[in-house]
């Protein structure tokens, strides 16, 4: 559907969790995550000056978490940083290139504003809404979108630029962005939001 009304001046591209890690061959490997990669692309492309990538870091060790977390990471033992291959933090290729200008939000938990500068770096800079791609539709970037209406961004989902690895979680999500949360949540494709993207006026920005 097309979004509600013209993406401001105060908007950001928030790219959530575009890692090798959730790539190919990685112990959570997100099979969408290629198919939607040239469309993340071509929206970071269009304004990476304006494009915030986060990375979810694991711990070193699962005694580094607090409660459950440490009984999460005792199962996946194999993405602590003491185990796992340190060039799954990376973005996925081609991404890369494009930082800088783009900025990288380090994170350890799913939403991207919990124990993050993210929040205090977006009201410097006085945005006021999320354009938001990444990985994964019913986890982090459910986490992060759902923390963002709690703070009161307006949030705009590009919904063939976010993946999972549950078609199922995938498509349920898609209808609880869409109608559940449509007050908060805008739903629009790429094709969507592209042209205003291209378009909209530059800003520069500090770093995070």
């Amino acid at each position: 559907m097309p979004v509600n009304e013209l993406l401001p001046r105060e908007t950001i591209h928030l790219c959530i969790d575009m890692q090798q890690l959730f790539g190919p061959g990685a112990p959570w490997a997100t099979p969408w995550m290629e198919r939607v990669l040239p469309t993340v692309t071509e929206i970071v492309a269009a304004q990476p000056e304006r494009t915030v990538f986060t990375r979810f870091i694991p711990p070193e060790r699962p005694e580094e978490m607090p409660g459950m977390w440490q009984s999460y990471y005792r199962r996946w033992h194999n993405v602590t940083r003491q185990e796992m291959n340190s060039k799954w933090l990376d973005l996925m290729e081609p991404l890369t290139k494009f930082t800088p200008p783009a900025r990288v939000i380090d994170k350890t938990r799913y939403s991207a504003f919990a124990g993050t500068q993210l929040h205090a770096f977006l009201q410097e800079y006085g945005i006021s809404c999320l354009l938001v791609t990444g990985s994964e539709t019913d986890v982090c970037v459910l986490s992060s979108v759902l923390s963002a209406v709690d703070i009161g961004y307006r949030v705009v989902l590009v919904t063939d630029a976010i993946c999972s690895s549950s078609d199922d979680g995938h498509e349920a999500l898609l209808k609880v962005y869409h109608h559940r949360y449509s007050l908060q949540i805008e739903t629009a494709s790429a094709e969507e939001v592209l042209d205003q993207w291209r378009t909209a006026t530059r800003r520069t920005f500090g770093t995070v």
